[in-house]
C-alpha cells in the first residue's frame, strides 16, 4: 500500500506532470501526431498501461471523478489495480458509472454511453506506431509520416483483402485523422472506431513503453482506412442481444453457456449493463 504522506499528489513530481501536460498540449494541437515524452518509472510493469496512467496522473485534480475499465470491465485485475494506485495517491472519488466520471481510463474499449465535452477518455496503447506492421525501423516510419507516404499500409490492407476476402483486422484498425496522419486507435475493436470521429470528448492516447502520446480533440474528422468500392465494416451484432440486460445495438462479448453449451452474449461494457439492470435513465445512442 502506498503511504500518501511520502509521495507528491498523484505520485509523479510536479516537473514530470508539467512535461507530460506539455506533450499532451502538442498532441492536441496536431491531431494524430505521435509526440515523444520522457516516460517515468511507476510501481507497475511497463506494458500494463503505464502510458495511460502517466497521462491520468498528470491531468487529474482533487475534484475529479475517475473510472477505469479494462476490456469493458470495471472489475478486471488491471482495472482494479490502476484504480487502487490512483485512489491511494490522490484520494479522488472512484466510480463505475461513466456518466459520473470526469476522467475515464480505458484499455480495449470506449464506453457505450456517448461521452460529454466535460469528460476526458485516456486510452492505454501498447504499440502506438500503426506503420510497424509494414516497417520496423523508427527512423523510416517517422519519414513516412512526414511525407504522408502511406502506400505500404494501403498495400497491407489490400493483401489482407485478397487473402481473406475481407479486411481481417479486428482491433487496432488504422484510421486517418483530419486527412493527414494515419493513427493506431489503440486495441479497441473496429466497432468503436466510429466513436472517435466528431466526438464531443477529448481522447488521449499514452504508450509508456514506447514513450509516445497522441490525441484526438473534440470534433475531429477520423476515418477508418478502407477502399472506395469496399466500405469499412465493423462487427455485426444484428439479431443478438445481451442475456443480462437485453440491450441491442451495443458491442457484445460471445460466451458459451456452461449449462447448455450454447453461444450467449453479454454487454462488453459492464458499467452500461449494470446500469440498465438497475433501471437507470440512461439514453443510449447507437
Amino acid at each position: 500500500m502506498i503511504d500518501a504522506r511520502h509521495y507528491n499528489f498523484a505520485f509523479l513530481d510536479e516537473g514530470s506532470k508539467r512535461e507530460i501536460r506539455r506533450s499532451i498540449l502538442k498532441a492536441v494541437a496536431i491531431p494524430g501526431y505521435q509526440v515523444p515524452f520522457g516516460s517515468r518509472e511507476l510501481p507497475i510493469g511497463r506494458g500494463w498501461g503505464t502510458g495511460g496512467i502517466q497521462i491520468t496522473l498528470s491531468i487529474i485534480g482533487r475534484e475529479d471523478v475517475l473510472k477505469v475499465i479494462d476490456q469493458g470491465s470495471d472489475e478486471s485485475v488491471n482495472a482494479v489495480n490502476i484504480k487502487k494506485l490512483v485512489e491511494e495517491c490522490t484520494d479522488v472519488a472512484i466510480t463505475s458509472d461513466s456518466e459520473e466520471a470526469s476522467i475515464i481510463q480505458s484499455r480495449h474499449r470506449i464506453p457505450e454511453i456517448p461521452m460529454r465535452n466535460d469528460q476526458i477518455l485516456v486510452l492505454q496503447v501498447p504499440t502506438p506506431e500503426p506503420l510497424r506492421i509494414v516497417e520496423t525501423k523508427e527512423s523510416v516510419t517517422k519519414q513516412m509520416h512526414a511525407e504522408a507516404e502511406y502506400s505500404p499500409m494501403w498495400l497491407s490492407l489490400f493483401e489482407d483483402l485478397t487473402q481473406y476476402g475481407e479486411i481481417s483486422v479486428s482491433s487496432e484498425y488504422p484510421v486517418m485523422v483530419e486527412g493527414r496522419y494515419v493513427m493506431n486507435p489503440s486495441p479497441i475493436p473496429r466497432y468503436d472506431n466510429k466513436k472517435l470521429s466528431d466526438s464531443e470528448t477529448l481522447y488521449l492516447f499514452g504508450a509508456g513503453r514506447e514513450k509516445k502520446i497522441y490525441a484526438i480533440p473534440p470534433h475531429t474528422d477520423v476515418v477508418s482506412m478502407c477502399f472506395d468500392d469496399i466500405p469499412f465494416q465493423a462487427e455485426d451484432f444484428e439479431g443478438k442481444h445481451c442475456r443480462l440486460c437485453q440491450a441491442t445495438g451495443v458491442y457484445l462479448d460471445e460466451l458459451i453457456d456452461e449449462k447448455t453449451g450454447e453461444k450467449v452474449y453479454e454487454c462488453s461494457d459492464t458499467g452500461f449493463c449494470r446500469g440498465r439492470r438497475e433501471q437507470k435513465t440512461w439514453k443510449h445512442q447507437c
